[in-house]
């Protein structure tokens, strides 16, 4: 069977991951080692993240406001984990003015030498910290409630678009609040937004958990995340949030003066989700023809396609399809008016209808003469591209019954999607695995994960289990906070466990 990209999962899930980047219209390459150029598709997707992800945020009373993009040295300084946790990915500027070196070139001007080097910013605690120790004076300051939404750098040595980049897109939420507790629940709460953030508009069910201590946030106290499933069976860390206790605070002087007039240091947390979310989605939901895109974050919902032949009946077609276009933006879908584009573009219909499907629109609809003759519409669903037999899976609907139902048909198709993913990720993740080595050394295309019991071991025998599963190529990925009980020894001390945590090869 011919589909529309080169390249199948099946044969190479890398190269079918690139090919459908540069089919969709998502990223390119850039000319700088590791940062990307999204595409207007691709940040549409984005864009779409951000404005639902950013409701929810508001909605927990988080104010968003904005950080520099340089933050002196010494503020990562104050905090040793942290530091250490991202000295090998720091990109740092030490001048401030270039120079002609007399051959033609620019070279930094030696005159030109900051007293301090800049960081450029990897993430934003410590400038952020410095910034509450000015806003919190007192309990009645408390919480306070944070986020940003930026760009990072991070000087990463393998790169790969939207999973891995030196540069990419985020939103990191910083609060401060009175007491483990109340930072706990925020943490929590945060960490729950993303879940439930995942599992709806991005249709890319995931398992929330707490990471063991040795993947923790530089510097923090404890730090969750979501993990979803790729198709090829593989770990992705599709946000976290992070209890940073009273560490950062320290270091940066966040104190308050409580109710009995004594000072203490506030208790602060972090939370972020990235452009990786886009990598997410491509790799739980994309097939053989491309991108299929969750209906919540595609940037447009429904796209027309004229099917033109140069003759008297185009200008009835377009105006159909005009009149088309304004009624169903007249419905409402998850809470929205319908998003419609009319794809009026000189290209052979044929050829629209395949770069639709590999942009992943969730609805394509063609009309023809003959649709306008009959009040018509052939209606394609991104979710469900072929019959049994491999042909399109085109049905011709009267124009006012697919205008009444294409809410319901939208709702079906993130649906069809979430549950597909959830049925693949429940079906490989194993529970009665013996020995690691052995079932991961499976020829199968989708060997997943194993979920373990554990002791939570600390120091050495820590650092032993993690050299092990990384001569594996496997890391932990989380404990998840819906496991059922430990009741049995932990596998890999013997020790009694103490929960269970889940074990795979990640991206």
């Amino acid at each position: 069977m011919k589909h529309a990209l080169t390249t199948t999962r099946a044969q190479n899930f890398a190269a079918w991951y690139q090919e459908v980047i540069s089919e969709a219209d998502l990223a390119e390459e850039s000319g700088v080692r590791g940062c990307m150029v999204i595409r207007p598709w691709g940040y549409g997707i984005w864009e779409r993240i951000q404005k639902l992800m950013d409701a929810q945020i508001k909605l927990a009373g988080v104010e968003n406001c904005y950080f520099p993009l340089f933050i002196p040295l010494s503020f990562f300084e104050k905090e040793a984990d942290h530091v250490e946790g991202f000295a090998k990915e720091m990109a740092v500027v030490t001048h401030h003015r270039l120079v002609g070196d007399g051959k033609g070139k620019l070279v930094p001007d030696p005159e030109s030498k900051l007293e301090e080097p800049l960081v450029v910013r990897p993430t934003s605690e410590t400038v952020i910290g410095a910034a509450m120790s000015r806003w919190v004076q007192s309990w009645r300051d408390l919480p306070l409630l944070t986020n940003q939404w930026a760009n990072v750098v991070r000087w990463e040595m393998r790169t790969r678009m939207f999973l891995r980049t030196s540069e990419f897109l985020w939103q990191e939420g910083h609060t401060a609040h009175v007491d483990r507790d109340d930072a706990m629940v925020e943490t929590r709460r945060a960490l729950e937004m993303y879940r439930a953030f995942a599992e709806g508009p991005l249709a890319m069910p995931v398992v929330a958990g707490e990471k063991p201590e040795n993947e923790r946030f530089p510097g923090a106290v404890a730090t969750y995340s979501i993990e979803a499933m790729m198709q090829d069976g593989k770990a992705l860390q599709a946000g976290t949030s992070h209890y940073l206790g009273t560490g950062f605070a320290e270091a940066a002087g966040i104190r308050y003066q409580d109710k009995e007039g004594t000072q203490q240091y506030c208790h602060t947390t972090s939370w972020g989700v990235s452009t990786r979310l886009i990598g997410g989605v491509i790799m739980t939901h994309g097939d053989d023809d491309g991108l299929r895109c969750p209906p919540q974050v595609a940037p447009q919902q429904v796209v027309i396609i004229p099917m033109l032949r140069d003759s008297d009946e185009d200008d009835a077609i377009l105006e159909y399809c005009r009149s088309l276009a304004a009624e169903l933006r007249t419905q409402s879908a998850f809470g929205e008016p319908v998003r419609v584009l009319l794809d009026t573009k000189a290209t052979k219909a044929s050829n629209k209808r395949w770069a639709w499907v590999k942009k992943g629109a969730p609805i394509l609809v063609e009309v023809g003469p003959r649709d306008v003759a009959g009040g018509n519409v052939a209606v394609l669903r991104r979710d469900r591209l072929y019959k049994d037999d491999d042909k399109l899976a085109s049905s011709f609907d009267p124009r006012d019954g697919f205008i009444a139902s294409v809410s319901a048909t939208l709702e079906d198709i993130e649906r069809t999607l979430y549950t597909e993913a959830k049925d693949r990720l429940e079906a490989n993740i194993r529970r009665d695995v013996t020995d690691l080595a052995t079932h991961f050394a499976a020829e199968e295309k989708v060997v997943g994960w194993v979920e373990v019991q554990w002791s939570r071991p600390t120091g050495e025998a820590l650092t032993k289990i993690v050299d092990q599963l990384k001569g594996l190529k496997l890391t932990m990925r989380n404990a998840p906070l819906d496991a059922a009980p430990a009741d049995g020894p932990c596998f890999f001390t013997g020790d009694a466990a103490v929960e269970r945590i889940l074990i795979g090869r990640t991206y």
